[in-house]
């Protein structure tokens, strides 16, 4: 189970203190299993309810997982070390495919917005103890919100869509409630809940988003959250139909304990309309970045939802970072007042690659899926031979273990770098490579 590594220890303290430096002495390797906590407490000479304490703490610090009746392990990798930072050294002279950024050429020129914000300030600063939330932006969201049938209810703003999920999720569940994910899902989010000391669950993805009897399974096993991209879904391209959104929403009825998250980080840069799963239940929060349609470093997102579960997030938020800073606030009320994003076009210029590639690919006999966004998710038999042979003909794609907990091998590819004199040389590269591995289509979900 541990080899010749002997735990040592007596408080729960102590024990996690041990276990922690065997990990990062590599005394202890990723996968390898602990002892039962009866068996530990027996050799140790202490309760088990110390054991117990001590895989608590390693859990909480993301040192372990549990995996119910298969015990606890230690994790493939520190929950200090996202996905995403695991690089892809990109040979020169090979095309880049696997960042999933926007087109710089789609973003809008930020001088003017931030300049207006800028004079605006000057002349009424941001000072402690104002509104969190600028009465313009205020206005405008819930607004937006409201043309897309979100329920009423009060918004807030965070840094980003994965800091609001964040403080939704720590807002209610505590180490070792399990959350209901997307399988395939976004990276970042599959680091996050178990670096919170959550047990993150997965449920199937398919084009029209989360599967439903996956997610009834799921809220069966005891899932105290569920986190939906509604579009976009980033790797999939994934966008929750309205026929899957009846279905979940109607199934979730019966759940009312149960958070829910809709993630529509996506929002102004997508043609598709929102089906969100939002006010079924008694607590949930609907999310919108503004990253995709105007900077990734415009680190502002919106949220919305009952009144209690936005009270407890701006609550929390006050004891921290206090507010989003109010320049950013009054430069996206800028650019919204301005129309600088054209948010048809965006999505329609995506649309065109991304719709391009996969008919492409399916006239090379290739599976691909990419219903929205900016990804087209390709499955393979063998990730790592794909990546690899897709270098040899010149393209860097995203391995799909970056964004998957159980379901099938996959590459990722991102659209927004393309232009539509790349399309078929990239199909074109795929075909061959899927050819040459004898690389099966297999379901994603």
């Amino acid at each position: 189970m541990l080899g010749e590594y002997r735990v040592t220890g007596r408080g729960a303290s102590g024990i996690a203190a041990d276990i922690e430096r065997a990990v990062g002495d590599g005394a202890l390797r990723p996968g390898d299993t602990l002892p039962p906590l009866r068996e530990l407490a027996a050799e140790l000479g202490v309760n088990a309810n110390t054991v117990a304490a001590a895989y608590r703490l390693l859990r909480d610090r993301g040192v372990i997982e549990t995996a119910g009746r298969r015990g606890s392990r230690v994790r493939a990798r520190p929950a200090t070390t996202p996905r995403d930072q695991i690089p892809i050294e990109v040979p020169p002279g090979v095309r880049d495919v696997s960042k999933g950024n926007p087109d710089v050429a789609l973003l809008p020129p930020l001088g003017d917005a931030l300049a207006a914000a800028a004079a605006e300030h000057a002349l009424h600063p941001a000072l402690y103890g104002g509104p969190p939330v600028d009465a313009d932006l205020e206005r405008m969201a819930r607004a937006a919100l409201d043309a897309d049938g979100v329920p009423a209810g009060p918004v807030g703003l965070s840094s980003g869509s994965l800091d609001a999920i964040e403080r939704v999720l720590t807002a209610y569940l505590r180490p070792g409630d399990a959350v209901a994910v997307e399988d395939p899902g976004w990276g970042s989010l599959l680091d996050l809940v178990p670096a919170l000391g959550l047990r993150a669950v997965p449920v199937a993805v398919d084009d029209e988003g989360p599967v439903t009897a996956e997610v009834a399974r799921a809220l069966r096993g005891g899932a105290r959250a569920l986190i939906v991209t509604d579009r976009g879904q980033n790797p999939t391209g994934a966008a929750v139909s309205a026929a899957r959104a009846a279905e979940l929403r109607e199934l979730l009825a019966g759940h009312r304990e149960v958070l829910v998250i809709d993630d529509d980080h996506f929002n102004g840069a997508v043609d598709l309309p929102l089906h969100c799963l939002s006010g079924v239940t008694g607590h949930w929060a609907l999310i919108r970045s503004v990253a995709k349609a105007y900077g990734p470093d415009l680190r502002l997102a919106l949220y919305t939802g009952d009144a209690t579960t936005v009270d407890r997030v701006r609550g929390r938020h006050r004891l921290g970072a206090g507010w989003v800073s109010h320049l950013l606030q009054r430069t996206v009320v800028h650019l919204w007042q301005d129309g600088a994003v054209d948010s048809a076009a965006v999505a329609a210029s995506y649309g065109r690659r991304r719709d391009g590639l996969v008919r492409a690919l399916a006239e090379r006999g290739v599976a691909a899926h990419g219903r929205s966004g900016l990804n087209v998710w390709v499955p393979v038999s063998d990730e790592t031979g794909a990546v690899a042979g897709l270098f040899r003909h010149g393209w860097a794609v995203t391995p799909g273990a970056r964004f998957r907990v159980r379901s099938q091998p996959a590459v990722r590819l991102t659209v927004s770098t393309l232009a539509p004199d790349d399309i078929g040389p990239l199909a074109d590269a795929v075909a061959a490579v899927l050819r040459d591995s004898t690389a099966g289509q297999v379901r994603y979900g």
